[in-house]
């Protein structure tokens, strides 16, 4: 029974399969008009609703008094069959399919199964491509609106899943869960070709393509193939010049998500990762790995065509270009193109006559930072980079490098 007509009015529309509210943004359809103007919100970014415990905002008041149940401890939903609780009544209905096996969703196009309607739908995307949820910041759209809100979390740099075990955080509990493997050795991802295990299925899916030679992903600018469509995104992006993720601290955009995390470190003054040798901190793991291996003189990258060995995978990517010719960065003013983007922001400033560092023990004024930094240990006598073998010190990676060969040829 209602207390009212209209919400009878109302709730008998689910039985009519009538809704008469439509978004115009979308088209999505409402049964009353309070739901469509909640909908809207998902539209307008609005959230009017914040949490007085955390400060968390929601564009519902019915979503706010749920999430509320996560700081009481209140989960009034339980399953007669297990005693599982839960903080909605839709999920308890969910789960109960667990028990039954229900599926009653199934889809026309695989066949697949599904035990709840929402997952249907955003089933159904995959064979559609249907991608309604977009991110107002850069435009990339996603087939459920979780997706978008775990991607929004690229642009706001909130990482709210943190690891107990060592205080990395993550923008989803699924990347939460797949780093966790990392210290419990669970690797529950096996290649049938060769025995290897991963961590996460996609980087399964990643591997098989090593032993299938499928390179899917073809790039009409240049004609390079690739395996996946992440890396053929990016890759594109090299002859587009689109750097859609953008500092929302300095402005400075970048064309991945990685490469702005690691970037925001900067304004935080954050270098957590600090080399044991020279005491050089740098703001990710990989990046002091590839360090490290100048002290100790490991270069696991070898050159297909000349033998050459490098740090990182990189400097060897940078260093193939030699012998294929391929130059693919240009410069706008002149059209001089070269093997490293480093390359070309070092020649730009030759146009500019730009040179932002300035030495202030002698007023010299160099064009780039990797420079300047050479020139102050003129004045500072510093020598970080050690030879492994007899102890000479040097200024600079590139003479300790040309130092190497005299041991190598002392060996032959």
């Amino acid at each position: 029974s209602f207390a009212t007509s209209s919400v009878l009015h109302s709730h008998q529309r689910v039985h009519t399969g009538e809704r008469p509210y439509e978004c115009s943004e979308c088209g999505k359809s409402f049964t009353t008009r309070s739901v469509l103007r909640d909908h809207q919100r998902l539209h307008t970014g609005e959230r009017p609703y914040k949490c007085s415990e955390c400060g968390k905002s929601f564009t519902a008041n019915s979503a706010l008094h749920y999430h509320q149940r996560v700081h009481t401890g209140e989960r009034p939903y339980e399953c007669s069959e297990c005693g599982k609780s839960f903080v909605r009544r839709n999920s308890l209905s969910v789960h109960l399919k667990v028990h039954s096996g229900e599926k009653p969703y199934k889809c026309n196009e695989c066949g697949k199964s599904l035990k709840c309607k929402s997952t249907f739908v955003e089933h159904q995307r995959i064979h559609t491509g249907d991608r309604p949820h977009e991110c107002r910041d850069c435009g990339k759209s996603f087939a459920s609106r979780s997706a978008l809100r775990s991607h929004q979390r690229v642009h706001t740099g909130e990482r709210p899943y943190e690891c107990s075990d060592c205080g990395k955080s993550f923008t989803t509990t699924s990347h939460l869960r797949s780093h966790k493997r990392v210290h419990n050795s669970e690797r529950p991802y096996e290649c049938s070709e060769c025995g290897k295990s991963f961590c996460r299925r996609n980087s399964l899916n990643v591997h098989i393509k090593v032993h299938s030679g499928e390179r899917p992903y073809k790039c009409n600018v240049c004609g390079k193939s690739l395996n996946y469509k992440s890396t053929f995104i990016q890759h594109q992006r090299i002859h587009t010049g689109e750097k859609p993720y953008l500092c929302s601290e300095c402005g400075k955009s970048f064309s991945y998500s990685r490469a702005l995390r690691y970037h925001r470190q900067s304004h935080l003054a954050v270098s957590p990762y600090d080399c044991s040798d020279c005491g050089k901190s740098f703001t990710c793991s990989s990046y002091l790995r590839d360090h490290q291996r100048v002290h100790t003189g490991e270069r696991p990258y070898k050159c297909s065509h000349c033998g050459k060995t490098f740090t990182s995978r990189s400097l060897l990517r940078s260093h193939q270009r030699f012998h294929t010719g391929k130059r693919p960065y240009e410069c706008s003013e002149c059209g001089k193109s070269f093997f490293q983007r480093s390359a070309l922001n070092v020649h730009i400033k030759v146009h500019s006559g730009e040179k932002p560092y300035k030495c202030n023990e002698c007023g010299k004024l160099l064009k780039y930072k990797s420079t300047f930094l050479l020139h102050q240990r003129i004045h500072t006598g510093e020598r970080p980079y050690a030879c492994s073998e007899c102890g000479k010190s040097f200024f600079s990676y590139g003479a300790l490098s040309y130092h190497h060969r005299v041991h190598i040829g002392e060996r032959h």
